[in-house]
């Protein structure tokens, strides 16, 4: 059930974005559940809500937000004042990524706790995380799964200038032969004291699931990391009008 402040603030999302109806939980964690929507047009939004903060959690989320400015003056063992910052963070993030066109879902809207975005998904699900549809694929067709998330990992480094920062087969939605980052909370700047360790242990979940759960023969972890920071051949401005025609 929700508290009175998040379904007054669920009636305003729903309100400026004409939604019609909620559709059900497509996904729920300890921390937050991720709700379908309906707005006019049959528009699909996914609804992603804070609602309780463990002390495990207020843990987990510490090592990315201190350094980070935007928690600066928060009263961190406020519940409410705590999930307001961290669903700004993941609307800001989610929105770097979006206009460096990588591939995430778009994000519409956050309002207090609670952050509104694509609908990744099809006949009223949602789209399978790469862990639960791996084993389906043939070798071509992850290998082409590895080369859009290193891409993606290029684009979010080089573009959005930040680091996923929790990476793994488990934030990784696939529908239809794209990948889709999701998840992005935690993502820091490039500027955060722990960016490098953080992009390394993405590097690292990278190279263990495709090389050793996938079987694929890939570069090792260094020769990743080499190419994701090299920014070669890697075009930020001009695919970022494309994103925002795309947004008219």
């Amino acid at each position: 059930m929700w508290d009175y402040q998040t379904l007054m603030a669920a009636y305003e999302v729903a309100r400026r974005l004409k939604i019609v109806r909620f559709a059900g939980v497509v996904s729920a964690g300890k921390e937050a559940r991720v709700y379908r929507a309906i707005g006019k047009g049959g528009v699909e939004y996914a609804v992603k809500i804070y609602l309780t903060a463990t002390a495990e959690f207020r843990k987990s989320i510490y090592k990315y937000i201190m350094g980070d400015p935007r928690f600066e003056g928060v009263d961190l063992s406020n519940t409410k004042k705590l999930f307001f910052a961290w669903a700004r963070k993941e609307y800001r993030n989610l929105r770097r990524m979006y206009d460096a066109c990588v591939s995430v879902p778009r994000p519409y809207l956050v309002y207090q706790n609670i952050i509104v975005m694509e609908f990744i998904g099809e006949g009223g699900r949602r789209a399978p995380l790469l862990k639960e549809v791996y084993e389906e694929l043939d070798e071509e067709e992850l290998m082409d799964v590895y080369r859009q998330v290193v891409e993606n990992v290029k684009r979010i480094y080089c573009c959005a200038r930040l680091v996923h920062a929790d990476l793994s087969e488990y934030n990784i939605m696939y529908l239809h032969g794209k990948v889709y980052i999701i998840d992005v909370a935690q993502a820091v700047d490039l500027n955060h004291p722990l960016a490098e360790q953080f992009l390394a242990h993405d590097i690292g979940n990278i190279h263990r699931f495709f090389a050793e759960e996938a079987g694929l023969e890939i570069p090792g972890p260094e020769e990743i990391l080499r190419q994701v920071t090299s920014c070669e051949d890697v075009q930020c401005e001009c695919r970022v009008e494309s994103r925002q025609a795309e947004a008219q």
